[in-house]
């Protein structure tokens, strides 16, 4: 599996309740975290079907700002 890294705007638990349904259906359960304790709010996806381009248009569509890291 690869593994993509993302920086965003996601930085509570509220936010990350927001992504969830969104991470889930594209990664998976588990797939997924997002690391608010660092500045960067780091996103990490886990998969081998998705790209880079995919996981930033869900997280944007939700609202949240993110780029590649």
């Amino acid at each position: 599996m690869k593994t993509l890294r993302f920086t965003t705007t996601i930085n509570c638990q509220n936010c990350v309740r927001a992504v969830t349904p969104v991470l889930n259906e594209l990664a998976g359960p588990g797939h997924w975290q997002v690391d608010t304790a660092t500045p960067a709010k780091v996103l990490t996806v886990q998969s081998d079907t998705l790209t880079p381009g995919q996981v930033v248009a869900a997280v944007a569509e939700e609202g949240f700002e993110i780029q590649e890291a």
